[in-house]
């Protein structure tokens, strides 16, 4: 019987170990698996780690969880991930929340999922009244609504600069990225767009 944790990060700039510190509290987990840089969005079966997680998984094995919404934001896919793992006699421990059982356990998993799903359509839906407010205002002002002079990522430098170095100096892409300090994506992205 394995006690295994899953962790999951939307974005590269986070971090699970907060979410490890949290379960861990003088428990220590036989594997543990983590999906990083990977939306909720995605059916948890669709992940890598996790869909690793679920070869590796055997009756009367643990799953910990931080919570809810790193198996996923969307209701059903939770609920199916979970009903799934209980079928296969995998109990599932959600951190603050306790076992998952069949019966009240689904029940209070269910309402939780769902307020999860509800608070992923209200993220995109903040996320959309932003780009809308930022676009607006860009048009009408040559700044966006948070004082940007563009949307998306401000560029990580001049193309025109990063070229114009490039061609006198007879620079490689590697060369003029070290000298600019940004990645050779970037002066590749600079050059295609010429």
């Amino acid at each position: 019987m394995s006690s295994i944790a899953y962790y999951r990060i939307s974005s590269d700039g986070q971090s699970i170990e907060s979410q490890r510190q949290a379960l861990a509290h003088g428990r220590t987990f036989d594997r543990e698996f983590s999906d990083e840089g990977v939306s909720g969005g995605v059916p948890a079966a669709r992940r890598p780690e996790f869909a690793r997680l679920l070869e590796y998984v055997r009756e009367g094995d643990t799953v910990h969880v931080y919570a809810v919404d790193r198996l996923g934001r969307d209701a059903l896919d939770v609920q199916s991930t979970v009903r799934s793992l209980l079928e296969r006699g995998v109990a599932v421990n959600v951190h603050g929340l306790g076992l998952i059982g069949k019966g009240v356990g689904e029940l209070i998993l269910a309402v939780l999922a769902q307020v999860a799903d509800m608070e992923r359509s209200r993220i995109n839906e903040r996320t959309t009244a932003g780009r809308l407010a930022a676009r607006a205002s860009l048009e009408a002002t040559g700044k966006t609504h948070r004082g940007k002079e563009s949307l998306g990522r401000p560029q990580a430098a001049n193309p025109a600069e990063v070229l114009s170095w490039k061609t006198a100096n007879d620079a490689s892409i590697k060369q003029t990225a070290e000298r600019f300090r940004i990645s050779v994506t970037s002066v590749k992205r600079y050059m295609a767009a010429t």
